[in-house]
């Protein structure tokens, strides 16, 4: 429902819809004045329409992050993190997570999740000891699209000796279907490795360079470099 709060400042025409045609004459338009979803202006119409309202509380938009407001009290502050039509917010004292919450209400149509779990394919645990992030569902569903949830575990990092793939049928190798695991990979490598030394970097990029080339592609290589 947030998109539905903004206002076009562009003249944008749709076609009437089913159960609500004017039979006179038919082939009439209607002119938005607010947002719909779908709209390539409805996210920019939110943000403005959300951004204006925050200013004129108090709130202070980030200069390095503009999707970033907040608001000090004395020794408490108060943040707001604005994520397209979701928003995420926290502070140093509870009565203010309260006041915000009311204080939207009183100006937008919105559901209140409660306390985080769950943000943008990311599990969030709070607890005294700390946040904690993990992407287990994430994964799990990345592993089930590519049909290896029911695959084993190996050690990381990868087998220093990789067999190459080789297609016994003949046909073309389907380079897209590697190069998105290996973007996969990636994601959820940066979320749990740390840094690696440049010559490991450049070993591992080759690997994986030389994994996806298909058999046709390989066996040129090799009568070049013979």
């Amino acid at each position: 429902m947030a998109f539905l709060n903004g206002s076009l400042k562009e003249e944008v025409y749709v076609a009437q819809p089913d159960g609500f045609v004017d039979p006179n004459p038919p082939e009439k338009v209607y002119r938005l004045r607010k947002a719909l979803y779908g709209l390539k202006q409805a996210p920019r119409a939110w943000y403005d329409e959300l951004s204006k309202f925050l200013t004129s509380k108090g709130f202070t938009k980030g200069t390095i992050d503009p999707t970033l407001f907040t608001i000090r009290y004395e020794e408490d502050i108060l943040l707001v993190q604005i994520y397209v039509d979701d928003i995420i917010f926290g502070s140093t004292n509870p009565k203010y997570t309260k006041r915000f919450e009311n204080l939207m209400h009183s100006r937008f149509e919105m559901s209140l999740m409660g306390e985080m779990k769950f943000f943008l394919g990311l599990q969030i645990h709070q607890s005294p000891s700390g946040i904690f992030i993990n992407q287990a569902k994430y994964t799990l569903e990345i592993l089930h699209k590519h049909g290896m949830d029911k695959g084993q575990s190996i050690g990381t990092p990868m087998t220093t000796k990789p067999k190459l793939d080789s297609d016994l049928s003949g046909n073309p190798v389907d380079q897209t279907n590697y190069h998105s695991k290996i973007r996969t990979e990636y994601q959820l490598a940066d979320m749990f490795t740390k840094a690696i030394p440049e010559d490991r970097f450049k070993y591992l990029v080759r690997q994986i360079g030389m994994r996806c080339l298909t058999p046709a592609e390989l066996e040129v290589l090799a009568k070049e470099s013979a």
